[in-house]
């Protein structure tokens, strides 16, 4: 039976990793960005899935021999598009900057990663006739609305800075590519809630093997992730043949080890997001599809506090933490809404 509060738990748990998992990288030292991402997504990416999904689905080798060769397809291709996205997302801040770059692009991951999958199985019209359909529909709502919030609180943060500091933090400032690029990189990056679309098939063969419910979407990230370590690791593996970098892996004259390790932490850091999401989406009843804007609003929240902690807002005035309050606000009720309709649907 779904258990609409503890799969907001699990959301919330895996929004943390995601939010934190970039704090190791920056520990790494000496390092191209390249080499460094890279490095993080051979154990984001390729390790963590499969490690997890053999020790939680210990039939994992059967059910991807079993599973339907369009399914496999299918997830596979969603997860090179996701990964796609990945990387158009980081254009997107280069155009606008973090903050608002952020809001933009994964307000609009949040709405199409949520309201598309509905869209496409003709489902839309049936939530509107239910009381919990419609809940869902005013969460994604407030949830965009606090992304937004979020935003503006950024934007205003940036504002407030030193002309200087502006110019050297946005080198590359541009709204009307920033926002084509932003859209482009919201569609593809909700490529990853249409890969676990997908991928049912395989975590239906993952139960009949008589995994535990939480655990049967093992199978499908190592499909999904597998599509974005490819899209990512060409890009990369081309930045270190440009840039001639791909030295950085075996420089000694760099702190390998700490750079290994932390690049590991990052990675499995970053996988755990998934793994909790995955889990989370199983609690979620019928309205599933809101598991991805839940997941997107948790980001923004850590992600924001970890801003504080980190001291990025040091210098904003009262009324843009106020801002920033206000936003955090809108996303935890937002969240609150989504439970609740969850919860008048498996009455």
């Amino acid at each position: 039976m779904a258990n609409p509060f503890l799969g907001v738990l699990l959301h919330a748990t895996g929004g943390f990793a995601a939010g934190s998992f970039y704090l190791p990288i920056k520990k790494i030292k000496a390092w191209s960005w390249e080499s460094a991402w890279l490095t993080n997504g051979i154990f984001a990416w390729i390790v963590a899935p499969l490690a997890v999904s053999l020790i939680t689905v210990p039939e994992t080798w059967s059910v991807l021999q079993q599973a339907p060769t369009q399914s496999l397809l299918n997830t596979f291709l969603f997860g090179l598009l996701w990964g796609i996205g990945g990387l158009t997302f980081g254009l997107a801040l280069r155009y606008l900057g973090i903050s608002l770059g952020m809001a933009l692009a994964l307000g609009l991951t949040a709405a199409f990663g949520t309201l598309i999958p509905p869209l496409y199985d003709g489902e839309f019209g049936a939530l509107m006739q239910t009381t919990s359909g419609q809940l869902v529909l005013l969460g994604v709502g407030v949830c965009l609305l606090g992304i937004a919030i979020c935003g503006r609180a950024g934007w205003l943060r940036d504002k407030n800075r030193e002309k200087s500091k502006i110019a050297e933090g946005i080198k590359d400032s541009n709204l009307v590519k920033g926002v084509v690029v932003a859209f482009f990189a919201g569609i593809m990056s909700s490529c990853f809630a249409f890969g676990m679309i997908a991928g049912q098939p395989i975590a239906s063969l993952s139960v009949q093997y008589d995994t535990p419910s939480l655990w049967q979407n093992g199978p499908v990230f190592i499909i999904i992730l597998w599509g974005g370590f490819c899209a990512n690791f060409i890009w990369c593996a081309f930045l270190n043949v440009k840039n001639k970098t791909y030295t950085n892996y075996a420089d000694t004259q760099t702190p390998l080890r700490k750079n290994y390790l932390f690049a590991a932490v990052a990675g499995v850091t970053w996988y755990c997001q998934f793994m909790f999401y995955g889990m989370g989406s199983t609690q979620m009843g019928e309205h599933d599809f809101a598991s991805w804007t839940l997941h997107m609003a948790f980001i923004i929240v850590f992600s924001t506090f970890w801003g504080l902690v980190t001291k990025e807002w040091k210098g904003s005035g009262k009324q843009i933490k106020y801002t920033l309050a206000a936003g955090l606000s809108v996303l935890i009720l937002s969240t609150i809404i989504i439970g609740l309709s969850n919860q008048i649907a498996t009455v």
